[in-house]
């Protein structure tokens, strides 16, 4: 039998001991079912052994979490509630079934997943049996026709549920909000860049969806933002708070603050107080360079003036020019 004392294993491992697809696993951890812990070594995160005994001794495993953890797609789950994908589409939109997951497909077209289980307990309830036979309701119809899409917004608010429960600190907290919310409107409300630099040592990884600046990327980015007026309004403000309760847990750290220059020693001074003398304050002042008129030679007070050399007579003309020149003199 293993020790529950063991060091807590990675997720992949976790995954095979407990039975499920690493896709099983991710939602189960997603929805707080599998518990994990921060690595120490800075590996993500991962689980420890009692979590993992702790899971097995429940009723039903492995079945009943591998249930709890299956997602399924729209013709899947409009199978599940006896709909035609349309209509469950139309559910899925006014935000009456809210996604799990999402990933892109080969054509880049989003693929919005669901959790089995309340897809079932949606359609066993009573109340929902209007909604699944016969026309929708005048005022949902009237929605979808102006574009009511929901199901982003319902993703982004579950999956912040998720973050916030992952975070073990304030700052990270703060972050987890952040992620949703577009750098400029992060930047409006954490004014301080100490502030924002700290906040995004915490941001969580997104998840993966294509390379890094691939059409991919920026859809899931698109999807990850808030969009409307009124969401971008309530997280920032749910960003406000906890970037109140993390200043007052533990301030964002800053630089040192520099020494004032003009309250700086001069060297020379600095070396006589080294050797024990109290230098005159004159004598503290190092000398700087002297002026212009102090580096010229300093003129002679006594003795005769130097005479100045007499300008050279022009040279005559020599050859037969010359010689003309004196016969007609």
């Amino acid at each position: 039998m293993t020790a529950l004392h063991d060091p807590p294993v990675a997720p992949s491992r976790a995954a095979r001991e407990l039975g499920l697809r690493r896709s099983e696993f991710d939602i189960a951890v997603y929805l707080g079912r599998i518990r994990t812990v921060r690595d120490e070594g800075g590996g993500g995160r991962r689980v420890a052994r009692s979590e993992i005994e702790r899971i097995r001794a429940q009723e039903g495993f492995p079945q009943a979490l591998r249930d709890s953890a299956r997602t399924v797609g729209t013709t899947e789950g409009a199978a599940l509630m006896g709909v035609t994908k349309d209509r469950f589409t139309r559910l899925a939109r006014l935000g009456l079934l809210v996604p799990v997951n999402f990933y892109l497909n080969r054509y880049r077209a989003v693929v919005w997943m669901y959790l089995a289980e309340e897809i079932e307990r949606f359609a066993a309830d009573v109340a929902n049996a209007p909604l699944l036979k016969g026309r929708t309701p005048e005022g949902l119809r009237d929605q979808l026709k102006e574009g009511l899409d929901l199901r982003a917004r319902n993703w982004r608010g579950r999956y912040l549920g998720f973050l916030l429960g992952q975070a073990e600190d304030p700052w990270a907290r703060a972050a987890a909000v952040a992620s949703l919310l577009d750098p400029v409107e992060v930047s409006e409300v954490v004014r301080d860049p100490y502030e924002r630099s700290h906040l995004g040592r915490f941001r969580p990884a997104s998840p993966s969806h294509g390379s890094p600046g691939s059409p991919a990327a920026q859809i899931a980015e698109e999807i990850m933002t808030a969009a409307e007026p009124d969401e971008t309004a309530r997280l920032r403000r749910e960003l406000a708070r906890e970037l109140d309760t993390a200043r007052e847990q533990r301030p964002a750290p800053r630089p040192a603050p520099r020494p004032r220059d003009h309250l700086a020693v001069p060297r020379s001074a600095q070396r006589t107080r080294e050797h024990g003398r109290v230098p005159h304050p004159a004598a503290a002042r190092e000398p700087g360079p002297a002026p212009y008129s102090a580096r010229r030679p300093a003129a002679a007070t006594s003795g005769p003036a130097p005479e100045r050399p007499r300008p050279k007579e022009p040279r005559r003309p020599r050859g037969l020019l010359s010689r003309l020149r004196r016969r007609g003199s």
